[in-house]
């Protein structure tokens, strides 16, 4: 039985801590993000310029290999007040039911209140339903509707 272990992968002011560790999330991120570049340098690009805008990335991990992903930010609105935002949350295809999204939900609010956010909070296509049985379990509720107009 392989034990998951969390790793950040990024520190206090996003700087990505081992490029090569990070670039082995590229295969599980692209599972929820597939417009993320294909390839590593474009993946890690991305990702370094995501996290100087405030992104923090954590890693799920067996053995040496990535099983899981949380991309998250924390900032404050008038809405919620201070707030961590999970932009990504996604577990391998072949690791999904095994704990793995928990274990990075779990961590993400371990953060959250050590930053003094009053909400975890995130959003979820409405085409993916498993995810939503799986936050609803988490005990995460839709509270809003989140509108988008793609700019060209």
């Amino acid at each position: 039985m392989n034990t998951t272990r969390l790793y950040a992968a990024t520190d206090a002011q996003g700087q990505i801590l081992d490029p090569a560790q990070l670039g082995k999330a590229l295969p599980v991120h692209r599972q929820l993000r597939p417009r993320l570049p294909a390839d590593e340098a474009g993946y890690l690009t991305t990702l370094a310029r995501v996290c100087a805008d405030g992104g923090r990335i954590e890693l799920a991990l067996q053995g040496d290999q990535v099983v899981g992903v949380a991309l998250y930010r924390i900032y404050e609105n008038t809405y919620e007040g201070r707030r961590l935002y999970i932009d990504d949350l996604v577990t391998d295809e072949a690791h999904r039911s095994q704990g793995v999204g928990s274990l990075l939900l779990a961590r993400c609010e371990a953060i959250a209140y050590a930053a003094g956010c009053r909400f975890l909070t995130l959003d979820s296509g409405t085409h993916r339903t498993d995810a939503h049985r799986f936050y609803f379990r988490e005990g995460m509720v839709i509270n809003a509707f989140h509108f988008t107009r793609e700019l060209d």
